[in-house]
């Protein structure tokens, strides 16, 4: 079929058989494209344009307030992607999931990580791989970054054999478990969804200086909350399905991999998250023959603990 949503175990036989054989299809949504006009403008007009243009591109940065990325290595990336599940799960195979695979592993690699890729790995060897990476020396790495392909619940990742609590996996990279990357940024993106409700989308309508004596980093004088520096970008909000393209793959990733590709190296972390968040949400609309499953949307989640601007540059 040519698209699918990447959900929860079906409560009723025939609404599994329907999912199952339904073909829906990501569009670009053209409602929100902008319009180009030709009129001509004076000069005046010419010059508020271009004073208006630097203010929005123009942004203020500190090195005080970025994270430090000059370590000997960027760090590593973890892909863990999960296609194939056991029967007894329910779930169906996450057709699609290979190519953001190997895109977010193409992207990555160029900022500079170094990637590693597992594939079906049940819960146990999901938390064994991650906690093998957590015990490791992470001195000379500037962060960590961990991306989770899988079916999903509001909370659970699932292995191919069951679902088991995401903070399973992300707990194992606390500041009291992994001194190594104390005061360092920690990312995680997870492609999965989040529950079983749809968004159906709606119109769109018009609508001071930094206490020095706050500052904190990785030095052991210091005390650093134990969940600090911590960023997760989920590919839907809490409650939501999340839509993958089997051709193209998921939504949130063909995003992501876009705006890594073209401004990676440029923007700050969550300028970059925010520019996928407005992608998938404007560019995306679910296509069915069935109307339950045809123009609906989606928008990504990003929940920060982190503590400085993160540059990739």
């Amino acid at each position: 079929m040519d698209e699918e949503t990447c959900r929860a175990k079906t409560e009723d036989s025939e609404e599994e058989e329907y999912c199952s054989g339904d073909q829906t299809d990501a569009k670009p949504d053209r409602k929100a494209r902008f319009l180009l006009f030709g009129s001509k403008k004076n000069k005046d007009e010419k010059l508020q344009e271009k004073e208006s243009s630097f203010e929005q591109h123009y942004r203020i940065t500190s090195p005080t307030f970025q994270y430090n990325m000059n370590h000997q290595q960027v760090g590593k990336c973890v892909i863990i992607n999960n296609k194939n599940f056991n029967q007894q799960t329910g779930m169906n195979v996450c057709t699609g999931t290979d190519r953001d695979a190997g895109e977010l592993f193409k992207c990555f690699k160029n900022l500079g990580f170094k990637v590693a890729i597992y594939n079906d790995q049940t819960c146990d060897g999901m938390r064994g791989i991650l906690e093998k990476v957590s015990e490791e020396d992470h001195t000379d790495n500037s962060c960590f970054a961990c991306i989770l392909l899988s079916h999903g619940e509001e909370g659970m990742i699932y292995g191919t054999d069951m679902p088991m609590p995401i903070k399973n996996l992300t707990s194992l990279f606390r500041g009291d478990r992994c001194k190594s990357l104390v005061g360092k940024p920690k990312l995680f993106f997870i492609q999965a969804c989040r529950g079983s409700e749809f968004d159906d989308g709606t119109i769109q309508t018009d609508s001071g200086k930094p206490d020095d004596c706050l500052e904190t980093d990785a030095n052991p004088r210091h005390k650093i909350p134990v969940e600090a520096d911590f960023l997760f970008a989920y590919s839907t909000v809490p409650g939501y399905y999340s839509w993958r393209n089997p051709g193209r793959g998921s939504w949130f990733v063909q995003a992501l991999c876009n705006i890594l590709s073209e401004f990676g190296k440029q923007l700050e972390i969550l300028q970059i998250l925010t520019r996928v968040n407005y992608m998938v949400a404007t560019n995306f609309e679910s296509w069915s023959d069935n109307p339950r499953y045809s123009e609906k949307k989606q928008i990504p989640c990003v929940v920060s603990m982190l503590t400085k601007e993160l540059y990739f540059n």
